[in-house]
């Protein structure tokens, strides 16, 4: 699939030109998930079956000629992020078991371009913290060196997307949880100018200030997925 396999824009492009369908994709970023679970702890709800589904759905909307650039990618989302018929938890113990009865504005948009929810990414507990060791579900490790903090509060996102088990994922943003995390593992996050995309459906920790944003491996991939994040 050439050398930019790992990244939304290469895994795109491979997907636009048949070399590879978005089951395969899917499947094998799956199977690095939960082979790296017990190391990092990057994720607290994995949906195997939900996103198989929404895979093959990708791969048949392409081969009837009616994909987008995102259709078939696999990507992941923050905890704190509403998701239908998917547990959120905030990382927090006392919203364990509790399923989201709708999606998150930004969720519905990635969802409508074609991407692939595989699961949900550990975070500190209501996005309160800068190294995500506070999350009910344990601390996230840094896929680099894990005796060292991946950063928060989007620490599951950023080590998901820096050890590549995901190609992108969200995370939001306070005053700095998409983007020392980016930092602390060696990718790209952005903060989107406030009020650039809507928050409905992120649990909130400062509504004057939160905002969702991409974290990927590169700002190419973090444009791709702002385009279709952002609106009102």
């Amino acid at each position: 699939m050439g050398a930019h396999a790992d990244t939304v824009a290469g895994l795109a492009a491979a997907l636009a030109a048949r070399e590879v369908s978005s089951v395969e994709l899917t499947a094998a970023a799956l199977d690095r998930i939960e082979r790296a679970q017990d190391a990092l702890n990057a994720f607290v709800t994995i949906d195997r079956a939900g996103a198989l589904a929404q895979a093959k759905a990708a791969d048949a909307a392409r081969a009837r000629g009616d994909a987008g650039a995102l259709t078939g990618v696999p990507i992941a989302h923050k905890d704190v992020l509403m998701t239908a018929g998917l547990r959120t938890t905030c990382g927090s113990r006392m919203l364990a078991d509790f399923v989201a009865p709708y999606d998150a504005f930004v969720v519905e948009r990635l969802k409508r371009a074609g991407t692939v929810l595989v699961g949900k990414t550990n975070m500190d507990e209501f996005a309160m913290g800068s190294s995500n060791e506070t999350s009910h579900f344990g601390p996230v490790r840094n896929p680099w060196n894990v005796a060292c903090v991946p950063g928060g509060s989007s620490g599951g996102s950023a080590a998901a997307v820096a050890a590549r088990l995901v190609p992108a994922a969200t995370g939001t943003d306070t005053g700095g949880s998409i983007r020392q995390p980016a930092a602390l593992c060696g990718i790209v996050g952005l903060k989107p100018t406030y009020g650039l995309g809507s928050r409905y459906g992120m649990i909130a920790f400062a509504s004057s200030l939160d905002q969702a944003g991409p974290m990927a491996p590169s700002a190419e991939d973090c444009a791709l997925l702002l385009n279709v994040m952002t609106g009102f």
